[in-house]
């Protein structure tokens, strides 16, 4: 299977999940939902591609925003969405999905004729299925005529190829028409013609998963090992039975009396929250070890951590977790009693699953321009200099934005990455404007100038980012000193603390910019220590935006980053509106430090051109491009820096 250039192909179902944000309520009183990646098939999909395997979904979904959406989730982990087909006449199936308690998951399919079960033999061809290493089907797709057509070819293909055949019996009585629409967390109802039906796939198989009562519906009776041997009688597959709380157990050959005689291995007991696609995460696990040829115990260990870790979570695909989250669990299962509460676990979650990444380049954010226009006190010194009305700001800034994506056009693959930093007091529109574009995008929180700090909408800080575009970065500058007085010093860190927090748990990156308080003593360690202090305190921002520091303090800055939070975006300069000339001695300082991703200036280059717009002097063509011009002129500063000595840079 060497030449195979897709290790899995996964066929089924795609669909979005809105889960219930309100724990133990009933689904009926639930006031507010979630919105994730749903339908077995494609959280496997999704699953695999976070394990490392490179994956391919073969699907349907609706020509709508649901559509869209599942498509840009796929693709967002690096699964090949090429035979992911619109279809024009269905919409992208929903479940509506519940928790009430650690046994009780109301869920509700909304699937009527809805697009993955539309999926025909016409929507791929024998090559597709040769290019993979494997084919998995789950088992909803063998539920209609027209489904069953579909995976049956696919299989057939498979077979003639060299690929491999996964099964996920993935049993939903309801979707087999056995139950009422409104019984979803129903997981078992003996039926033979079912059973009959799932029993002529059997031999096609070359693995086979599912739990015991799935197993126990393929077989057709309630006895998990007889039920074994009656599809051993038809299938040399190899069975995995996933087992919950006490793991699973492989069987390769002839069927033994008892679970435990075959490959098993046992799981972690952890604290269950939801375990509505634990199955799917076990499955992507052991697909892990299985395709790449590892042992089959561990591969049964890669798939029990999965779904321990999945259990423990909030939504299926968003839980799965990474390759290094995964292995790092692997090393301390044993202390990790509750993955959901393990902050080094969670920080790893966040920080190699949850980041946006960019629509089109696909690569981590670099070289980085970025226009910042978030000032506020500013713009208001500015009217009243010049005496204009404050009606005219959010006019200024949406210019602004115009000669941001002036310059973005004019600089295009020249540098990394190009994007705004703007507020939502007087700059809504702009980022209403910007948003689902390929920018970097980010927004402050504090109150402008507050020292101690202060958020600007309240207190409730959570609440408020919740309601933001998970792609806008959450700025918050800080005037901060590590020498501080301990109660300003406390008073300030707990306010970051909190923010902190409210991002991981909206998912929102975080930029801390802390600049040092004008009458403070700035030396070589003062924004490393000030840096040290957060991270001491559990604090990791995604980014740092920091005054231009000497050579020496960017050593300090650059090994600490490096030794305590390798996975951080990076640092940006920003400008306190200094000249031109010692802005460019501080990205020459910065020539040599892979940490500074580039800069987020503002005043330098919109402030003289402000003030001639508010006062009348320039229209607005004119402003436009003199605010386009000065950002095209600090990106050529930025891409033209020099490593300079340090004598050099003192002399400066």
């Amino acid at each position: 299977m060497n030449n195979k250039n897709l290790d899995v192909i996964c066929l089924g179902r795609a669909a979005v999940d809105l889960y219930s944000e309100q724990i133990g309520s009933p689904l009926e009183d639930v006031s507010s939902f979630k919105k994730y990646l749903g339908g077995s098939s494609c959280n496997i999909a999704f699953g695999t591609s976070r394990m490392g395997l490179k994956s391919s979904m073969l699907t349907r979904v609706g020509d709508e925003h649901m559509g869209r959406f599942v498509r840009k989730e796929l693709a967002r982990v690096g699964v090949d969405v090429s035979h992911v087909v619109t279809d024009d006449e269905r919409l992208t199936g929903l479940v509506l999905l519940g928790i009430k308690d650690k046994d009780t998951f109301p869920l509700i399919f909304y699937r009527e004729n809805c697009a993955d079960m539309a999926i025909c033999e016409k929507d791929f061809d024998e090559a597709y299925i040769a290019s993979a290493k494997a084919l998995l089907i789950t088992g909803t797709h063998f539920s209609t005529e027209g489904t069953d057509l579909a995976a049956r070819t696919a299989i057939k293909y498979a077979q003639a190829n060299n690929t491999k055949v996964v099964v996920d019996i993935d049993y939903r009585p309801v979707l087999w028409g056995l139950t009422g629409k409104g019984e979803g967390e129903n997981r078992f109802v003996s039926n033979a013609s079912v059973t009959q039906h799932l029993m002529s796939i059997m031999p096609l198989c070359d693995l086979v998963v599912g739990t015991e009562e799935e197993f126990h519906i393929a077989g057709g009776c309630e006895d998990t090992i007889e039920c074994l041997k009656r599809i051993r009688k038809v299938s040399s597959a190899e069975f995995v039975v996933k087992r919950g709380a006490l793991g699973c157990s492989v069987f390769k050959g002839t069927i033994p009396e008892t679970l435990d005689e075959g490959i098993t291995r046992y799981g972690v007991e952890v604290e269950v929250l939801n375990v509505l696609g634990a199955g799917d995460a076990f499955l992507s696990g052991y697909l892990r070890g299985w395709i790449q040829g590892e042992s089959t115990e561990n591969a049964c260990d890669y798939a029990n951590a999965c779904g321990a870790i999945v259990v423990s979570r909030h939504g299926c695909s968003p839980a799965m977790p990474s390759l290094e989250e995964l292995d790092y669990y692997l090393l301390n299962r044993d202390d990790i009693p509750r993955p959901d509460l393990d902050p080094v676990l969670n920080y790893l979650h966040r920080v190699t699953t949850q980041r946006p990444v960019r629509q089109e380049r696909k690569k981590e954010w670099q070289d980085m321009c970025i226009l910042a226009f978030d000032h506020r006190r500013q713009f208001v010194d500015m009217c009243l200099e010049v005496g204009a009305p404050l009606s005219k700001i959010p006019k200024a800034k949406e210019l602004i934005l115009q000669a941001a994506y002036q310059g973005a056009d004019a600089l295009g693959d020249t540098v990394g990455g190009t994007g705004i930093l703007a507020d939502g007091t007087f700059a809504q529109d702009v980022l209403n404007d910007i948003t689902g574009k390929d920018h970097w995008i980010a927004r402050p929180v504090e109150m402008p100038s507050s020292r101690p700090l202060r958020f600007e909408l309240g207190d409730n800080i959570g609440q408020i980012i919740s309601t933001w575009p998970t792609n806008h970065i959450i700025k918050c500058l800080v005037f901060y000193h590590p020498d501080d007085a301990v109660d300003l010093r406390n008073e300030q860190e707990q306010k970051v603390k909190d923010l902190y927090r409210a991002c991981c748990a909206s998912g929102h990156e975080l930029l801390v910019e802390i600049i040092p308080p004008a009458d403070s003593a700035v030396q070589d360690d003062t924004l490393s220590r000030s840096i040290e202090r957060f991270y001491n305190l559990g604090v990791f921002p995604d980014w740092w935006k920091l005054p231009s520091p000497s050579k020496a303090a960017w050593k300090k800055i650059g090994a600490l980053i490096k030794a305590r939070a390798p996975h951080c975006r990076g640092v940006v300069l920003l400008g306190l509106d200094r000249p031109v000339d010692e802005l460019q001695a501080g990205f020459n300082a910065a020539a040599e430090q892979d940490i500074c991703k580039g800069f987020a200036i503002g005043r330098t280059i919109f402030s003289e051109p402000t003030k001639a717009w508010l006062s009348n002097q320039i229209d607005d063509t004119e402003y436009v491009a003199r605010v386009k011009n000065n950002y095209l002129e600090m990106s050529r500063l930025w891409k033209q820096r020099t490593v300079v000595s340090t004598d050099e840079q003192a002399a400066k």
